[in-house]
């Protein structure tokens, strides 16, 4: 049994589909049962065969002997003779016929032959003859041999054994076919519930039901278990989707009014710090109010930040209308260009291009990138922007020659909060660490997206895609 089920297993190899794995079992326990049975079969029946043709042929081995006519001669030899009813069954059912002593052959029939010595009561073969010896009646010591051709009976034996391996490949063809044709009506509601869940993960919409089994079997619980689990999904997911949306409501809120508050702190900081200064205080007192507006100011950015990426998220952008990108990339590099501590930044292959956006929103998001390269940088970079149309897109592209992007961070420094090669210090005044986060939301938001890469010049190259307007 081990050994049937290794070949069985060596038959169906594991990348085959499940109905060709059970037609082959089914095909390979077919097969081997009918070579046990044509087998079995076809040696009973050879030894049938066989066992018949001997009996006849000595049965007409004794009759024959029976009837010859020998009589002893005047020399005192015998002399035999054939009668004509003698001849008729010899030329009907036999080839060889003689009369024979252990040491002479009396007479022998139309066609001689040597037929080896005589085996009383047994049979022979003789090359291609089945000879049979019976003892002449009332001469002791005479015996008539009795041959005939096997021709007919390995013919006939041959025919038993090709009709049962006809038999054998049929039957082994036909157990295939079915098992194709039954796996394949059974693995039908199977394909269905994986065309099912195939589109699902395409579309990624578990709202999508699976339709109900019209079977009781295993297939249909899995069906219906599958639908289940599909309804649990849906709706943890609008549950989730409901507290996300509520999260980024209350931060867009939360931001929004904490913009107010933190507007008048530093405004009266600076206050503070211009009254300080006309009345000479001391060092103590300018340090803390500087400190104090250094922490104002990157807190108010925090917010501005926070509020810009929960709208995004929340879908609350602003007005849209046809702007050129090649325009907002100027006006963000004039911006930059003040602050930008001895970096070199250029604009190249710049051509003008149209896209349907919020173009403050856009604004920020190229002043974002150039600030990301002014930031991570050393002195001295320089830093290229472009603007063009590719593939059908709008293309804002900025690249510079610093010392790139760490291996495996080209998709975590999306992320909010990440800067560099791990989280940013939010206490920290190089930035919020959710610059390059909004250039996503806001890529995002306007239909299109960011990929970073590396430079040809060995650094960092961003790259941004957006629908083109029209």
């Amino acid at each position: 049994m081990k050994r049937l089920e290794r070949i069985v297993a060596v038959l169906t190899p594991k990348r085959w589909p499940i109905r060709w794995r059970l037609a082959a079992v089914s095909a390979v326990l077919t097969f081997v049962i009918l070579v046990i049975f044509a087998l079995v079969v076809g040696r009973l029946t050879s030894n049938r065969l066989e066992s018949n043709f001997n009996s006849e042929l000595q049965d007409d081995a004794a009759r024959l002997a029976s009837q010859i006519n020998i009589t002893p001669g005047l020399d005192g030899r015998l002399n035999c003779h054939i009668s004509e009813s003698e001849m008729a069954l010899i030329a009907n059912r036999a080839t060889v016929v003689r009369v024979v002593t252990p040491s002479t052959v009396l007479c022998n029939g139309p066609v001689e032959r040597n037929l080896g010595p005589p085996h009383p009561g047994g049979v022979s073969d003789a090359g291609s003859m089945r000879v049979a010896t019976s003892q002449a009646v009332g001469f002791t010591g005479v015996f008539l041999q009795f041959a005939r051709s096997t021709d007919s009976l390995d013919s006939t034996i041959d025919r038993l054994w090709l009709f049962l391996g006809l038999g054998v490949l049929g039957g082994t063809a036909l157990a295939a076919l079915a098992g194709i044709a039954i796996a394949g009506r059974a693995m039908r509601p199977i394909a269905s519930l994986t065309s099912t869940a195939r589109r699902i993960a395409t579309t990624r919409d578990p709202s999508e039901r699976i339709p109900e089994p019209e079977r009781d079997d295993e297939v249909g619980e899995l069906a219906r278990t599958l639908d289940q689990m599909l309804r649990q999904l849906d709706a943890a997911r609008s549950e989730t989707e409901q507290l996300m949306q509520l999260q980024r409501e209350f931060v867009a809120d939360a931001s929004h009014e904490l913009r107010t508050p933190l507007t008048s702190v530093l405004a009266n900081l600076e206050l503070l710090q211009e009254r300080l200064a006309r009345e000479g205080s001391g060092s103590d007192e300018n340090e803390m109010v500087d400190s104090a507006l250094r922490s104002s100011k990157r807190m108010s950015r925090l917010v501005s930040d926070l509020l810009l990426l929960a709208r995004a998220d929340a879908g609350r952008t602003g007005v849209r209308r046809d702007v050129d990108l090649a325009d907002v990339a100027s006006a963000a590099l004039a911006e930059v260009q003040p602050v930008a501590n001895g970096h070199h930044l250029t604009m190249t292959e710049t051509q003008p291009v149209s896209v349907r956006a919020n173009e403050d929103e856009l604004h920020r998001l190229a002043v974002n990138l150039l600030d990301n390269g002014v930031r991570h940088t050393p002195t001295g970079t320089e830093i290229k922007v472009t603007v063009e149309r590719r593939n059908g897109d709008a293309v804002l592209e900025v690249s510079d020659d610093g010392p790139g992007i760490p291996a495996g961070m080209e998709d975590q420094i999306f992320s909010r909060f990440v800067r560099g090669s791990g989280p940013a210090d939010v206490a920290a005044d190089s930035g919020t660490g959710l610059g390059l986060a909004i250039v996503k939301a806001v890529a995002t938001s306007h239909g299109g997206d960011v990929e970073a890469s590396a430079s040809s010049a060995g650094g960092a190259r961003f790259t941004v895609k957006l629908p083109v307007a029209g």
